[in-house]
């Protein structure tokens, strides 16, 4: 899929103003940022297209998957504007979620059970959204959630999600939140993926951390899928506990889709 060029008349540069940088990822740099036509705040994803080929197959793919959720009819998925080549950078235009991240508000301190469970619905829900469309976003964790000013939940970072196939076989996303089938060589996986980092992203949201988090990224790679699914400790409510064990089951054809899940008592009676 080609990048949209800007204007030669009008260059991204002067369509829409950076404030300030907000974020760094593995790509480039998130900026708070303004478009000049409508004083609308805006999020300015600059990535360096500079660089090794398949990086840039990789931010095609994110850039085609964006377009393709760009009428997406879920509050719960950060709306995306579109994106421009700007010298050998490419900018994607998103909505700016104003609360920051879930794992930037946990430097305050671990969440209560109560807003867990309402963002954990959220997610829930976006993620129905996705699966229903054939997407697996496969990168779900604290970091990637956003909150709007609004109180809105968004799940972002479409970097490595993949679409029209549930079932894939390439070793994506973040080590600590991979579920066992994706790390495993040979293993194909599909949707109930998402449903495995979700769990150890509630995990983290009630802890701090994810498991294995003092541990080198390389070595929980090999650790994940030879152990059994951590659990959260006694002191958390058992419906909290209940829910992480349905999201890490050991037996990924039992785990129950998105949809079913939102009837758990944890995000039916504690998110309220």
């Amino acid at each position: 899929m080609p990048f949209k060029q800007a204007s030669p008349a009008v260059p991204a540069s002067q369509l829409y103003k950076k404030l300030k940088k907000v974020g760094k990822g593995a790509y480039g740099s998130v900026y708070k940022g303004i478009d000049t036509r409508t004083n609308k705040v805006i999020a300015i994803k600059v990535l360096n297209l500079d660089t090794e080929e398949d990086d840039v197959d990789d931010i095609q793919r994110e850039i085609a998957l964006l377009s393709q959720l760009t009428h997406a009819r879920s509050q719960n998925i950060t709306p995306y504007y579109g994106s421009f080549l700007n010298d050998t950078k490419l900018w994607i235009i998103m909505a700016y979620a104003a609360g920051g991240s879930v794992r930037t508000i946990m430097k305050a301190g671990n969440l209560e059970e109560r807003y867990i469970a309402v963002i954990t619905r959220e997610i829930l829900l976006a993620l129905s959204y996705l699966h229903k469309n054939q997407i697996i976003h496969r990168d779900i964790k604290a970091a990637n959630i956003l909150l709007t000013a609004e109180g809105n939940v968004q799940l972002c970072d479409f970097g490595v999600a993949a679409a029209n196939s549930f079932r894939r076989s390439t070793f994506v996303g973040t080590p600590y939140w991979m579920a066992p089938e994706v790390i495993r060589e040979g293993a194909s996986y599909d949707y109930k993926a998402d449903i495995w980092s979700l769990g150890i992203t509630v995990y983290e949201m009630a802890t701090g951390n994810p498991p294995l988090a003092n541990v080198d990224p390389m070595r929980a790679i090999s650790v994940i899928p030879k152990s059994a699914p951590p659990r959260l400790p006694d002191t958390f409510s058992p419906a909290i506990r209940e829910f992480v064990d349905c999201c890490l089951s050991e037996h990924p054809s039992e785990v129950s889709i998105a949809l079913i899940m939102l009837s758990s008592v944890f995000v039916v009676l504690t998110g309220k």
